[in-house]
């Protein structure tokens, strides 16, 4: 019997991992699911490198966002239309450009025809449907009302999606001027100092201090390119496979968290994350223990996360959501008090919206307070360069001028 290695997130939200003995890959999944584990990565022994259900070929080619939202309001619309989910998926199937979506769809039409739920053929596509997706569809299922947690989908992918893009246009055009700003610096240092530097040399005038540093880093940049490559990429490669550890990503999450500016802005991002999500989930019917252990893998930050560890052990005890989330890192005032409320009224969802709508507005606040703070930043920049590269060369310009002006 065929060996597979697992990645999961067990029944209290911790991402484990171990072996398991199974028929197939589908039986393995199966098996997890029985388990009380969501599956998100399951890999045969010694068939390769296998991310989810697919090969190195296919990594090529990923599932994008957009792919998934059009995906599910499609499926959504004809689910709603009454369309036998078969015949849907069918529909679907025909209709996707992503080959990789385009396959997952067969195989849920697949794993339904031989009996399985809507849930468990998404659960099969860990890779694709996030532990989100699953639950909310696995509450539908439950409760008979998948077109309303199908609706709820749409709208928090597209939401976050959107708050992802907002992140990523405020600090396109910062990377675009750093980047052009180091590679004008190592420009000006590799092929304009080394030949003023010889002029200068032959004149025999005392150099400046500014000098006298561009020629040193010009120097060791000549002869020590090699070590200084090596070194980066052992940096970068060590950084790489470090943060792939557990360690590793709570020490990054951690310290973004602490940056100026950054770390709120992720902060913020993570409580209308928490506050929609939680909301949603509640309002499913999902319950509220499954809820935080979903959130737990979702959050999107491994600190935020532990901090939900913490919290959830302390629900075990039967101390509500309020009263946890008070001696919880990360989580502002504001939200305990909102969600405090809104369990002394019985009116918690209303009081999760409320704060979703709240950092959602604050997400787009401090994105461009961020944009207006790196202009000056970057103009800075642009002029300590310019001025370091300016002195280095005129000021030992200005001295030969005068050397010749006494010789004549």
């Amino acid at each position: 019997m065929p060996s597979y290695t697992y990645q999961a997130i067990n029944e209290r939200g911790v991402t484990i991992k171990g072996d398991i003995d199974a028929e197939s890959r589908d039986s393995a999944f199966t098996m997890l699911a029985d388990r009380g584990y969501i599956p998100s990565k399951v890999t045969e022994k010694g068939a390769g490198f296998v991310f989810g259900q697919w090969s190195r070929r296919r990594l090529k080619n990923p599932v994008k966002t957009a792919d998934v939202i059009l995906f599910t309001k499609q499926f959504n619309s004809l689910f709603k239309a009454g369309v036998p989910i078969i015949r849907a998926f069918q529909v679907l199937e025909a209709q996707t450009e992503n080959k990789i979506l385009k396959e997952a769809i067969a195989s849920m039409s697949q794993n339904i025809k031989q009996g399985s739920s809507l849930y468990g053929a998404l659960e099969r596509h860990g890779a694709i449907f996030s532990p989100l997706y699953i639950s909310m569809v696995r509450a539908g299922e439950t409760s008979g009302t998948v077109t309303e947690s199908l609706e709820r989908l749409i709208y928090i992918i597209e939401h976050e999606a959107k708050i992802k893009a907002d992140i990523k246009s405020a600090l396109q055009y910062p990377i675009m001027v750093t980047v052009a700003l180091v590679v004008a610096f190592f420009v000006l240092l590799t092929f304009v100092i080394p030949k003023f530097a010889e002029m200068f040399s032959k004149a025999g005038i005392v150099l400046p201090v500014p000098t006298r540093i561009a020629i040193t880093l010009y120097n060791f940049l000549a002869n020590y390119w090699y070590i200084l490559i090596v070194c980066a990429v052992g940096i970068f490669a060590g950084l790489r496979i470090y943060l792939k550890t557990e360690k590793g990503q709570y020490m990054k999450d951690t310290l973004l968290l602490r940056l100026p500016v950054i770390g709120p802005l992720f902060i913020m991002a993570a409580m209308s994350r928490f506050a929609s999500i939680l909301g949603m989930l509640q309002s499913a019917g999902v319950p509220v223990m499954t809820a935080m252990r979903v959130l737990s893998g979702i959050i999107g930050n491994a600190a935020i996360a532990r901090e939900f560890e913490r919290v959830r052990e302390m629900m075990h005890e039967g101390r509500g959501i309020a009263v946890p989330l008070s001696s919880a890192k990360y989580f502002p005032p504001m939200v305990v008090d909102m969600i405090a409320i809104g369990e002394e009224t019985g009116n918690i969802e209303e009081m999760l919206r409320q704060v979703s709508a709240h950092y959602d507005d604050e997400v787009g606040y401090v994105v461009k307070r961020l944009s207006d703070l790196i202009g000056p930043i970057l103009v800075a920049g642009l002029a300590v360069v310019v001025l370091f590269f300016a002195l280095a060369i005129f000021l030992p310009m200005w001295d030969l001028t005068k050397v010749t002006h006494t010789m004549k």
